[in-house]
């Protein structure tokens, strides 16, 4: 009649969070676009389509400080934000 638990036959198996959990900016690394991004919802009663380079420039920061997964910014929706493609002398060619 021994059904003692016994938890040391299960090994624990840590996994990666789920997409769009992140780590806690515990030192303020990012603070400034933070406060940026926040000054500007407010300043648009909390309309984000409005601050999207603040978010970019925010999110950017988390990534660069691995605060984040490093994702493409077109992935996250900053497609059009991002600088056009340098163009070659072969496309200025016509």
């Amino acid at each position: 009649m021994s059904t003692a638990m016994n938890f040391s036959s299960k090994s624990f198996r840590p996994r990666a969070p789920d997409k769009g959990s992140f780590p806690l900016d515990h030192f303020g690394e990012c603070k400034a676009f933070k406060e940026k991004f926040m000054k500007c919802l407010s300043e648009h009663r909390n309309d984000n389509s409005r601050c999207r380079l603040q978010s970019k420039d925010y999110l950017e920061c988390r990534m660069d400080r691995q605060l984040m997964t490093k994702e493409p910014l077109e992935k996250l929706g900053f497609k059009d934000l991002m600088d056009p493609p340098p163009r070659t002398e072969e496309s200025t060619k016509s």
